[in-house]
């Protein structure tokens, strides 16, 4: 598809590297604000530590929320306006939250932003499709997804160093400051993907027939839930991250190091999945993932029951699961939109919507059952688990395991 004459395509490294930083900025609104935790609910008087969680849930909520309202305004008034505008609005109130003194109101501000950055999510996804096709868009996906990752790896000690010398408001004025730069980055660089012949108005008929389509075609509303499942104990495990080093091991130096060894494992399953899915298929990979998901974490609930748990056995085990929950999420992606395709981007911004938000509730959930004890998160991930092999079940029709 032609693009607009307003600028030229930059060329396919500087492209790869603009989406995957506009995709870095949502997750480093949560990872970066993990080792912050502590100190702004003592700076803000939060009396229930737990609490301190919402600052993370909250935030996955708006993102959750913002991909129908972006894809679809997308659609009316072209993918650049409204990606910049949406990274404009993510900096303008990382910028008041670092001015915040009640800890309701950076909720809401962690909120609002959430929403806005919801746009570098689904937007992007847009521009890659408007431009590439068939294997080169796969390519740009996986590099970008690649590159993308390094944020939960990395951005956890950005957070930690900032600590050291400034203030925990200076981690929101450093995110409102790479939102800026990679918005003028997109705004000089980046072309309008969409054509003007191809945008239309909001049509509020359609979404409904979509919306009932994707709830009640099987594959899809059964994938998105077990995906929404899954996700929701992952995020219920990076907001307890900072509770554990501090409560469990008393050695809340060590969690970004070790949050970075365990996010690397789902680099390492997005790889081994890249070189395995077109000779094994999607389901026999996931499903397997996804039993032994259930059994890891059964193990590791059982070790931290038995009082047995270490920082070393915290790692391992949980390196485990999270690179497992990748190799089972990444194919039930795929899975879900199977049966979609006819309308696929509005789909997937539904299927967003109920993975994201219900994700944030199932982690909000989680959370406010920590009493201390390390054995709750392998046992709350082990239930997600549960219920997402259950959901597979359904809609395989037991079959789980077969030939495809």
């Amino acid at each position: 598809m032609p693009v607009s004459s307003e600028t030229r395509k930059p060329h396919f490294a500087e492209f790869v590297a603009l989406i995957a930083s506009l995709m870095a900025l949502g997750a480093l609104g949560i990872d970066s604000m993990l080792p912050a935790l502590p100190v702004i609910g003592a700076d803000l008087h939060v009396r229930v530590e737990n609490h301190l969680q919402w600052i993370v849930s909250i935030y996955f909520l708006g993102m959750g929320l913002g991909q129908l309202c972006f894809g679809v305004l997308s659609d009316w008034l072209g993918r650049k306006r409204v990606l910049i505008a949406g990274v404009m609005v993510y900096v303008i109130f990382g910028l008041i939250a670092a001015t915040s003194q009640s800890f309701a109101f950076l909720l809401a501000l962690r909120l609002f932003q959430g929403f806005a950055v919801a746009t570098t999510g689904v937007v992007t996804r847009s521009i890659i499709r408007d431009l590439y096709s068939g294997p080169q868009m796969a390519k740009v996906l996986s590099i970008s997804f690649v590159v993308f990752l390094l944020v939960p790896i990395l951005a956890p000690s950005l957070g930690q160093l900032v600590l050291l010398v400034w203030p925990w408001r200076a981690i929101f004025l450093i995110m409102a400051g790479l939102g800026a730069a990679t918005a003028l980055w997109a705004w000089i660089r980046l072309p309008e993907t969409l054509n003007p012949a191809d945008r239309h108005r909001p049509d509020l008929a359609h979404l409904k027939r979509v919306g009932f389509f994707v709830i009640t075609e099987p594959g899809s509303i059964f994938y998105s839930v077990a995906i929404m499942s899954l996700i929701g104990g992952l995020l219920a495990y990076v907001s307890l991250m900072p509770q554990i080093f501090a409560e469990v091991f008393h050695k809340p130096h060590l969690m970004a190091g070790i949050f970075a060894a365990c996010a690397g494992t789902m680099g390492a399953a997005s790889a081994l999945n890249a070189s395995l899915v077109e000779r094994l298929g999607t389901k026999r990979i996931s499903h397997t993932a996804l039993t032994g998901y259930l059994v890891v974490t059964a193990i590791h609930m059982a070790w931290a029951w038995s009082g047995r748990e270490t920082i070393l056995s915290f790692t391992l085990l949980q390196a485990l699961t999270m690179g497992l929950m990748s190799l089972s999420t990444s194919n039930f992606s795929a899975v879900a939109m199977e049966k979609v395709g006819h309308v696929a981007g509005t789909a997937a911004s539904l299927q967003g919507v109920i993975t994201t938000v219900g994700g944030a509730f199932v982690s909000g959930f989680i959370g406010a059952g920590w009493t201390g004890h390390i054995y709750w998160l392998p046992l709350s991930a082990l239930i997600c688990g549960v219920l997402a092999f259950i959901l597979i079940a359904v809609a395989e029709k037991g079959r789980l395991y077969r030939n495809q």
